[in-house]
């Protein structure tokens, strides 16, 4: 399991202990875990196919929410199928490689979805309060160089948290969560994290950053639509949408992270794994639904998608 070097380890297997109070009902857990994963994959996949075949949805923001769907199919299998796997096996185990390969999605995909909504945020900007300018700034290859950024973006943010935390050696190789975290395997190190938690602090400053441009964004945005009855409409129903998708995300991972450094030891599990894996949980199940219900076009497309697959066997 792990070579002992002096005091520390070159641990190569971590231990999952998120499971441990679930064994007399882990086949439960179980089903009901894979039916709601499931149904993250049917509902993203839905949204994701309905705008990709039409074509009247090709505009920026139908094709900024169908990025998110697939960020979302992206996110989730950086966590369910090993914890769909876990419910099954009476150890909880995973390999140091695996860890860091989940770390490296679960992270990537809350930046991804954060750059994202920024770029949406944006979008609507543009949209509302510059219409006659809409089509000059939001051309192909704009959007094109947005969707890049969305991911290209994410991914460099983690290569330095990567390599800082690889390169500490570590001294155990217990993980209190239902998968493996950055925190968590910085915890174990048996030398000094600094650089670690600069690191850290670095990347929330940067996000805050985005999440106050999100915000001046939107005050802009409100400022223009109350002055007409068109523009209230018009917010409500394609800005309404995204600012539900924007506080869901932020709370839920505000809530870990926050968990995650200063929440109490002594809660009970069932408690901890639910902050843990609250924004892998709610953000990928709510978007396609605020999204597929609320949009009108989206709506009606799928309507009509629906209508020409049940035809034929009528």
């Amino acid at each position: 399991m792990a070579s002992t070097v002096g005091n520390s380890s070159d641990v190569i297997v971590f231990t999952l202990y998120g499971l441990n109070e679930t064994k007399s009902t882990k086949l439960l857990f179980f089903a009901f875990t894979l039916q709601f994963y499931l149904l993250v994959i049917f509902l993203n996949l839905t949204l994701v196919a309905t705008i990709l075949l039409e074509k009247s949805l090709h505009d920026p923001m139908y094709i900024f929410i169908c990025n998110l769907s697939v960020n979302s199919l992206y996110g989730t299998a950086g966590l369910y199928p090993k914890l769909l796997s876990d419910f099954l096996s009476d150890s909880h185990v995973i390999s140091y490689i695996a860890c860091i390969t989940q770390i490296v999605v679960i992270y990537s995909f809350l930046f991804c979805e954060f750059t994202t909504l920024t770029v949406m945020a944006y979008d609507r900007y543009v949209a509302i309060c510059k219409p006659l300018e809409y089509h000059a700034v939001m051309t192909p290859l704009r959007v094109f160089k947005f969707l890049l950024i969305s991911w290209l973006l994410p991914f460099s943010d983690m290569i330095i948290p990567a390599v800082l935390m690889i390169r500490l050696p570590l001294c155990g190789s217990h993980i209190d969560k239902l998968y493996c975290e950055n925190w968590a395997v910085v915890k174990l190190s048996c030398v000094d994290t600094t650089l670690n938690n600069l690191s850290g602090y670095i990347l929330l400053f940067k996000y805050t950053l985005q999440f106050l441009f999100i915000v001046y964004s939107y005050i802009l945005i409100i400022k223009a639509c109350v002055k007409t009855s068109e523009g209230r409409s018009k917010f409500m129903q394609t800005c309404m949408p995204h600012l539900i998708s924007l506080i869901s995300f932020m709370a839920t991972f505000l809530f870990d992270a926050m968990y995650t450094r200063y929440g109490a030891r002594n809660a009970p599990q069932a408690l901890r794994n639910i902050m843990a894996v609250e924004f892998l949980v709610i953000p990928p199940l709510l978007n396609p639904l605020i999204y597929g219900l609320n949009l009108t076009q989206i709506r009606r497309t799928l309507l009509k998608l629906c209508n020409k697959s049940i035809k034929p066997y009528t």
